[in-house]
């Protein structure tokens, strides 16, 4: 079989890539490297196997549909994006054209050259906005949703809010209107918060992975200042380690009745965790004291969003396997050994 691996240099994209190669099967990775981490994960990547590696940049149609021409691939994992909300308020235009133009060249491009590949897309649970309409308890070291006390479902109204919601949130019905309109066999998986093994995490993303390194740089003590968080670290997200994510893809993409679908996809309400509770996680595992300083909310950040995944384990057959507590263990063992 034929993959295509659109931002196959990237955190999820990496490991769907090297477990294609892992599989034996023929891969093609489409990656301008844009991303912090990139390059250090495509020079892990050519460790693994052969593959075509296309330095192509998505919104660029042309050379978009030049790899879909030649690739002619069987399934198609589209990471490639734009995955950051504070650059998408800095810079919409480029959040604009990465996500959904982007994601509209490959989806014309399959459409022209190659209609029978089936189409996984990384989506994003900000296309339901912030829930400001919902209402939220806050205790001790979390909130929780009065109405949605074990997650939220896909029937949830859409509400995009900021660029990135708003850009992601378009590519996300693309997708499903190609699927009615062309007969493309597509999927959206709309995420909340992934981490794990080749996760390069920055400031303004991935903040799994950025917090466990600062944990690490005060174990180290080659913390310069105290790093700050944004609102009171009571906000709630349910967590999934990247295996989960690589077993989620794998597992759906030949399940005809997941095509033309959107699913849901976190931890669960078993994997939720606060920022306060990661922290206390993070001392006890690390015996040091986490040292932080609070800024005000983020744009359009939710309270609360934990994936009520149901609808992906009755249709996919898929449940996370990887628990909270063993894949912060893992995140840690990763930045230790890339240290």
């Amino acid at each position: 079989m034929r993959y295509l691996v659109t931002g196959g240099c990237g955190f999820i994209g990496s490991n769907l890539a090297a477990e294609v190669l892992k599989q034996g099967e023929e891969l093609f990775v489409l990656d301008n490297l844009f991303r912090f981490g990139s390059a250090a994960n495509l020079a892990w990547l050519h460790t693994l196997g052969e593959f075509k590696y296309y330095p192509f940049d998505i919104r660029n149609n042309n050379d978009v549909e030049t790899v879909v021409k030649e690739a002619q691939p069987d399934y198609i994992f589209h990471l490639a994006g734009q995955v950051a909300m504070t650059t998408s308020i800095s810079n919409p235009r480029l959040d604009y054209e990465t996500n959904a133009l982007g994601t509209f060249n490959l989806l014309d491009a399959v459409r022209k050259y190659s209609p029978n590949s089936v189409i996984l897309y990384s989506s994003t649970n900000k296309v339901y906005g912030d829930f400001e309409y919902l209402h939220f308890m806050e205790e001790q070291t979390r909130y929780t949703c009065e109405e949605y006390p074990n997650g939220f479902p896909e029937s949830i109204s859409l509400d995009f809010h900021s660029p990135y919601g708003c850009s992601k949130g378009c590519a996300d019905q693309y997708l499903l209107d190609f699927y009615r309109i062309y007969g493309l066999k597509t999927i959206v998986f709309r995420h909340s918060s992934m981490y794990g093994n080749n996760q390069h995490a920055t400031y303004d993303q991935g903040w799994i992975g950025w917090f466990c390194q600062k944990a690490l740089e005060i174990k180290n003590s080659t913390l310069k200042e105290p790093f700050t968080i944004s609102g009171t670290g009571k906000q709630v997200r349910d967590v999934l380690h990247g295996n989960d994510v690589v077993n989620l893809y794998f597992k759906a993409k030949d399940v005809r009745q997941a095509y033309g679908q959107v699913f849901n996809i976190g931890g669960g309400i078993e994997n939720s965790l606060s920022l306060l509770e990661l922290f206390d996680m993070l001392e006890r595992k690390l015996n040091i004291k986490m040292i932080y300083t609070q800024l005000p909310w983020r744009e359009s950040d939710q309270k609360v969003f934990v994936a009520d995944i149901q609808k992906v384990s009755k249709v996919v057959g898929w449940i996370p396997e990887v628990s909270k507590d063993q894949g912060i263990q893992l995140m840690i063992n990763w930045l230790k050994s890339y240290e």
